[in-house]
């Protein structure tokens, strides 16, 4: 295993990357800043192997970040939702 903070750095930086692209594909990209994408990406990131589970078979950076982006993207279509039924 790495350093633990290098490992922490890739994940912030890594997770930070998919919290990005997912609120680009979201749409949401306007309204959130670099710490709420690095947030959406980690917790994204946990998400995503829970969600997947393993099925993600790419190993290092590349895997967790796919691993992330889908989390990420799961967890602001949830978001969306939530906010849709406050507003009405």
């Amino acid at each position: 295993m790495e350093g633990d903070g290098v490992g922490i750095i890739v994940m912030i930086i890594v997770g930070g990357i998919a919290g990005w692209l997912a609120s680009m594909v979201m749409g949401r990209n306007a309204s959130m800043g670099i710490i709420l994408n690095i947030v959406v990406g980690v917790i994204g990131g946990f998400l995503g192997g829970f969600l997947l589970g393993g099925l993600i078979t790419v190993d290092g950076w590349l895997g967790y970040l796919i691993t992330a982006f889908i989390g990420a993207v799961v967890l602001l279509l949830i978001a969306n939702l939530i906010q849709r039924g406050r507003v009405k």
